[in-house]
């Protein structure tokens, strides 16, 4: 069992919280981590996915007041809305009686119904974190490759051959689409949304054009839009805004659009091994795509990520606005050897970096001039991990 670098975070919090909120998609690991720190703790635990478990709860506030001593861990919790407001009461009594932390640990798979509802009725009341994918923090940087090819859901990346892999990813796509999608997107019938899904894994990394997937969906703008508001609340897809911070430029306005985990972006796209990988046009993106979540996944809590670019192309693939105001320009280049083009040095020139760094497919870490450094994926994690709260990585 792969040891997560969340583990210690969610301890801390629900040492200092009432309620935590554990938000990721589905088969991400959520269940497997909250029975781990259940363990070490006097608890109890429903899936609210099971009738049997649900009506266990028909009488909220009694049943859960019944066990005021435990730390109660729901599983799916916007299978049961009616759930918050009941938590709010119980949670203002047992501060009353002086337990202020450890109550409920709420699990959920997307961010959309579950934040709004714990927003409402459980203000000041609830830390929210993410479980993301295994990232090259918590598998060591010799898998990198696999880790890239098959993405971090553990299921998919631990499978005995790629094979397999891929028949759980495509199954994994299968399901959202015939489940989670009618959940939470009652309007959006399915083999449109697999379309839409395909289309992003094809335009990996590109800046988002509703008017073009529209006319290629056949639905307006306002109707693509949705469905991408879909996606990125089911934690599948990153919208990366544009860094705004140099008025003289015209900047771009739109987001570039990622879909998260590169194994399903693979998937979507019917790669199948790394040879495929390595000879098809999303190759670059998709390693673009893959550094950028790993980054952004590794930095301190309160990290702010975007990207820049001038009408004119002058770009920088990430930039980092690290707590504390320092600011990190990165760009992503894939090969062996490191390479930093002119447009880098002049978005650099704008925005006026602490750090200007490339993310390369090498693990040398050396200078290529002009205060510019270029080091490799998991050494660059590394350091941001260290700036935050994450556990020891494993080599």
């Amino acid at each position: 069992m792969i040891a997560r670098r969340l583990h210690m975070t969610l301890q801390r919090l629900l040492d200092q919280s009432p309620a935590v909120v554990l938000i990721g998609p589905r088969q991400v690991g959520k269940t497997t981590l909250a029975l781990a720190v259940a363990k070490e703790v006097k608890a109890a635990y429903f899936d609210l996915e099971s009738e049997r478990d649900r009506a266990k709860l028909t009488a909220i506030e009694e049943a859960l007041e019944r066990l005021e001593d435990c730390l109660v861990v729901l599983d799916e919790v916007h299978r049961l809305p009616e759930l918050f407001q009941p938590l709010r009461g119980i949670i203002d009594r047992a501060r009353r009686k002086g337990r202020r932390s450890g109550l409920f640990l709420l699990l959920g798979s997307a961010s959309l119904d579950l934040l709004r509802q714990s927003g409402e009725t459980l203000a000041g009341r609830v830390a929210v974190v993410e479980l993301r994918p295994l990232d090259i923090l918590e598998v060591g940087h010799k898998r990198a490759l696999p880790l890239w090819l098959r993405g971090g859901f553990p299921d998919s990346l631990l499978a005995d051959s790629e094979a397999d892999s891929l028949r759980w990813r495509r199954d994994f796509i299968r399901s959202y689409l015939e489940r989670d999608v009618p959940l939470f997107g009652p309007r959006i019938p399915a083999e449109t949304m697999r379309r839409f899904w395909v289309m992003l894994a094809h335009r990996q990394g590109s800046l988002f054009n509703a008017a073009e997937l529209a006319r290629s969906l056949d639905v307006d703008g306002k109707t693509v839009a949705r469905y991408l508001d879909l996606l990125v609340d089911l934690l599948l897809v990153r919208r990366l805004p544009p860094l705004h911070r140099n008025a003289g430029k015209r900047l771009v306005k739109s987001p570039k659009v990622f879909i998260r985990d590169s194994g399903l972006v693979h998937s979507l796209l019917d790669i199948d091994s790394e040879d495929a990988l390595l000879g098809h046009p999303v190759v670059g993106t998709s390693w673009e795509g893959f550094v950028i979540e790993t980054l952004i996944g590794a930095a301190p809590e309160g990290t702010l990520a975007s990207f820049y670019r001038t009408a004119t192309g002058v770009e920088v693939d990430l930039v980092l606005e690290l707590p504390g105001g320092k600011v990190w320009a990165i760009e992503v280049k894939r090969g062996q050897v490191a390479k930093v083009e002119r447009g880098f040095h002049l978005a650099c020139d704008d925005i006026k970096p602490a750090r200007r760094l490339v993310v390369y497919g090498g693990n040398e870490r050396y200078p290529l001039g002009n205060a510019v450094e270029a080091v490799g994926l998991y050494d660059l994690s590394t350091e941001l991990a260290a700036l935050g709260e994450g556990t020891k990585p494993r080599r």
